[in-house]
């Protein structure tokens, strides 16, 4: 599965949320940074409905006012990091009774193991394969190592949760994350004028 990154859109916002709207993408993934947890900041602005099932990731440190926030646009998923000084179970169990499902993202320099504990009670891991808060960075090679164990403790442990991995996916790296479930992909789609046509590369 294919979420377009919409970071990287700058300019006639509308009009290329639509046409990436009527791509060919599973999920439009959107990027929220308050600027303290990473250097940048990106509210996004609530102007557009997107018919597409979106996938939000927050890059945020008070990840509880964020939820309450982006709650009403009914996402599929709200990312948080486990990086984040807050409680995690009861983070969880906020998006469990909203009825969103539940995804913990990853640094490249954190200890994957910090996750174990989470695993069988949340429904995505977002491995982050570049630092996070900054589009159009290189892929980090480890990235695929991390993917690979995730996928080997859900068989052994039959979890449920989907794999997706997130930085410098494009045409030349996405074979190194084919046991990811969800690729988010943002430059290598949005600064080309035909989305669907790069989409369909990917796939």
């Amino acid at each position: 599965m294919i979420a377009v990154s919409i970071l990287g859109i700058k300019e006639d916002k509308l009009n290329n949320y639509k046409k990436i709207d009527n791509t060919s993408c599973d999920y439009i993934h959107l990027d929220v940074m308050d600027g303290i947890f990473v250097e940048n900041k990106v509210d996004f602005d609530f102007n557009y409905n997107f018919n597409k099932k979106l996938d939000i990731h927050l890059m945020v440190k008070n990840v509880e006012e964020y939820i309450n926030k982006y709650k009403v646009l009914n996402p599929e998923f709200i990312t948080f990091h486990i990086e984040v000084e807050e409680d995690i179970d009861k983070l969880i169990k906020i998006l469990k009774d909203n009825n969103i499902k539940v995804g913990i993202s990853i640094k490249p320099n954190t200890d994957i193991n910090l996750l174990n504990k989470y695993l069988p009670y949340i429904d995505l891991i977002l491995v982050m394969s570049v630092e996070p808060g900054r589009g159009g960075q290189k892929f980090i090679e480890e990235s695929t190592n991390r993917i690979n164990y995730l996928k080997e403790i859900r068989e052994k442990n039959n979890y449920k949760y989907l794999i997706e991995v997130d930085g410098g996916i494009n045409y030349d790296t996405i074979s190194k994350v084919s046991n990811a479930d969800i690729k988010v992909v943002g430059s290598y789609i949005t600064n080309n004028d035909n989305y669907e046509e790069q989409i369909k590369t990917l796939k």
